[in-house]
């Protein structure tokens, strides 16, 4: 039987946690059928960075590429799935423990966040020294399931920053609680919103058997 796609997306909705201080999401339906005669049209407002979501260099730099100048390959592709919960700190040494060649993209399923209404004041975070592991096994895309990969409290993201030095994209707020560690394939497409910093995706998995 063929595997599935599993969505890892979060779904948005009134309550989904935003940034403090940032647009929530909002739907709204602005005409109704009985009033265009054939079709219901509804509008969304949003910040790029609410739900699941990749960040473009533009979020942090001001002189970054935008969504439209990101490789789309990169969101499309074999992936592994590395179960790293209940640890502050995801290390070197956590991941080595891992058979990382010829793999492009991680995804780390920290499971920290516990009620994705709730903005979390805290979240595990990524060694300096763990990308520069990443990097060295040529990895192309991190994704966590957390709305960032610096300290929420951050103002000079070194993390992402890393990250853009050795050009390895952004994957953020992926919802990871109910899927197993191991390889799958990873569909995470960023829409093709001009000068944008950041897109919201629909990102699924579908296991791989070897």
């Amino acid at each position: 039987m063929t595997e599935k796609w599993i969505d890892i997306s979060q779904p948005l909705r009134a309550d989904t946690a935003h940034w403090p201080g940032d647009t929530p999401f909002s739907y709204e339906v602005v005409y109704r059928k009985s009033e265009t005669g054939s079709v219901n049209i509804g509008k969304i407002t949003t910040s790029m960075h609410t739900g699941t979501h990749i960040d473009a260099p533009f979020h942090f730099l001001d002189d970054g590429t935008r969504v439209t100048d990101l490789d789309i390959n990169v969101f499309i592709g074999r992936c592994f799935v590395i179960n790293v919960s209940n640890l502050p700190l995801i290390d070197v040494d956590t991941l080595q423990q891992y058979e990382l060649e010829g793999i492009e993209r991680v995804l780390l399923r920290t499971s920290a966040i516990k009620d994705r209404t709730v903005f979390p004041k805290q979240i595990p975070l990524l060694t300096l020294e763990a990308i520069d592991y990443l990097h060295s096994k040529e990895i192309q895309l991190i994704g966590v399931d957390l709305p960032s990969v610096d300290q929420i409290d951050s103002k000079d993201l070194p993390r992402h920053h890393r990250l853009h030095d050795y050009g390895i994209y952004i994957l953020e707020n992926v919802v990871l609680d109910h899927i197993e560690p191991g390889m799958y394939e990873l569909t995470a497409l960023p829409l093709p919103i001009d000068d944008a910093d950041g897109s919201p995706v629909r990102a699924a998995i579908k296991p791989i058997k070897d």
